[in-house]
């Protein structure tokens, strides 16, 4: 059994730890309303007019009218990873990295064999765990996610549209984690490009007839890349909002385990400091006695 100082010092220490984690908890949840409320006012927008693309899309000559919709064979393609750049947040990190490397070993992995799929990666963490499997980075920008705003999100957007539209990628898939509510994140691998048409559209949608001004395709060519990048925009918001869902959970459970821990050392404190007085009142009645045997 370990010595009353080593217990106490050990007991300070996970205190501290548990003031730690507690903090980072309440700074994680102050962040967290504000990425909510963030994404949240995001998606309306954001469905209605991916809605408003989708049907616009089916009725399009493919190839021609939309450069963002042609479908070819992949040769090439471009994954688009959103990690977080701070640790301390669970499996946050590490289940984009596993997905990404999932994603290129079942559905890539002919492109995988031939060097031809490229990784753009968002985050340090998670660019750190894709280096260490191998995965050869294309480019990264973690700047991003320390000053996420709009501007930023549509200059990447604009460049993955280009190379898409000039043909050097005929797929582009963004791996992130969706966020649901504070204690759920909802790994997704979504298709960026090429924009594809509803395929099965609901009894709801099956009849829209847009009244369009001036013509389809003068409006199709704003809409199409605003869409894109607005969908680019609306995944780094559902990662950030999952990024500090994730860490108030990692740490709520951090600061129940230290609180558990407490607990324990303080039993273990209490049995030691007993057998310690113990041993010391034994000592004393064995001296008392072994004075009366002497006299």
């Amino acid at each position: 059994m370990a010595n009353l100082k080593e217990i106490r010092t050990r007991i300070a220490s996970v205190q501290g730890t548990r003031q730690i984690t507690s903090a980072m908890k309440m700074v994680s949840a102050a962040k967290l309303r504000k990425a909510q409320d963030a994404i949240i006012q995001m998606r309306p927008y954001a469905s209605k007019l991916q809605e408003i693309l989708s049907h616009l899309t089916a009725s399009l000559d493919n190839g021609h009218d939309n450069i963002y919709g042609t479908e070819r064979d992949v040769k090439k393609a471009l994954i688009i990873a959103i990690s977080s750049n701070k640790g301390l947040c669970g499996a946050f990190n590490s289940n984009v990295a596993k997905r990404v490397i999932q994603l290129m070993e079942n559905e890539y992995w002919k492109l995988k064999r031939d060097d031809q799929i490229e990784v753009i990666s968002i985050g340090k963490k998670g660019t750190e765990l894709l280096l260490g499997k191998g995965v050869n980075i294309q480019e990264t920008a973690h700047d991003i996610l320390d000053n996420l705003n709009y501007e930023l999100i549509k200059a990447l957007a604009k460049r993955v549209m280009a190379s898409f539209a000039a043909g050097i990628y005929d797929e582009v898939k963004i791996v992130y984690n969706q966020f649901r509510n504070a204690a759920v994140q909802d790994l997704t691998v979504e298709q960026y490009l090429p924009v594809l048409p509803v395929e099965n559209p609901t009894d709801e949608y099956t009849h829209t007839d847009y009244i369009l001004e001036p013509t389809k395709r003068q409006i199709i060519k704003v809409i199409i890349p605003k869409s894109l990048k607005m969908q680019l925009y609306k995944t780094f918001l559902d990662s950030v909002a999952s990024e500090h869902g994730a860490r108030m959970t990692a740490m709520h459970k951090a600061t129940d385990n230290a609180t558990e821990l407490i607990k324990d050392l303080q039993l273990e404190y209490n049995k030691a400091r007993q057998a310690s007085i113990t041993k010391e009142i034994l000592e004393i009645v064995g001296g008392a006695e072994a004075l009366k045997s002497k006299s």
